[in-house]
């Protein structure tokens, strides 16, 4: 497959079409972008595709595999992440509560690792991300591909959709940066911000368990 441009060259624009949708990374991604400037939107890009490096990495070893098989497994995961997201939630309305406005953005600009992080776990924590890849790297082995040959192809594979998923989330977040500084007297700051981003957080965990 590897070795097909063709058949890699539908591989890159399947990924594109799959992965460039918005969903519920893009959200996090913008909202982060919108609310706490474009750095804080850049850099959630950047933990949100490590995490989907580490599922590609996992489907290509067989971790994937192996945590779908168990019920319980999947069940556990979805439940840490709606939590996580809900405490990210609970942690923005505390911030809200107890914030002036002084404290805009300003002041994520200097906990980027923390918010790195976040985007990591939010990632890290979604087990359809994790289904995704083990339904979707799959397909384009090559026919016949077994042991190591198979997982080589799946972690060019992966890598190249985290590439591509890469680049349209600092896209997304870049322009939801650029949206947010348009709008009239920064509407989106402060104590205000907060608020919009403890809705957005506590609506995915919603959706998390949900769908």
């Amino acid at each position: 497959m590897l070795t097909d441009p063709g058949h890699l060259l539908l591989f890159v624009a399947a990924s594109v079409a799959i992965v460039g949708l918005p969903g519920p990374n893009i959200l996090y991604i913008c909202t982060r972008s919108m609310t706490q400037g474009t750095a804080a939107g850049l850099v959630s890009a950047l933990g949100v595709e490590t995490g989907t490096l580490v599922h590609a990495l996992a489907t290509a070893f067989g971790v994937a595999a192996l945590v779908s098989a168990q019920p319980w497994a999947l069940e556990a995961l979805t439940l840490l992440g709606a939590g996580y997201l809900a405490h990210l939630g609970a942690r923005s309305l505390a911030e809200a509560r107890s914030t002036d406005r002084a404290d805009g953005t300003a002041a994520s600009t200097h906990r980027l690792p923390r918010v790195y992080g976040q985007g990591v776990l939010v990632n890290l924590l979604n087990p359809k991300v994790m289904l995704f890849f083990l339904a979707f790297l799959p397909q384009w082995v090559s026919d016949g591909a077994t042991g190591a040959q198979a997982r080589t192809e799946m972690l060019v594979l992966g890598t190249i959709t985290f590439l591509l998923g890469l680049v349209m989330d600092l896209a997304y977040a870049s322009a939801a940066g650029a949206l947010g500084h348009r709008l009239p007297t920064r509407a989106l700051t402060g104590r205000s911000a907060k608020y919009t981003v403890a809705a957005v957080y506590f609506g995915l965990a919603i959706a998390t368990v949900l769908t």
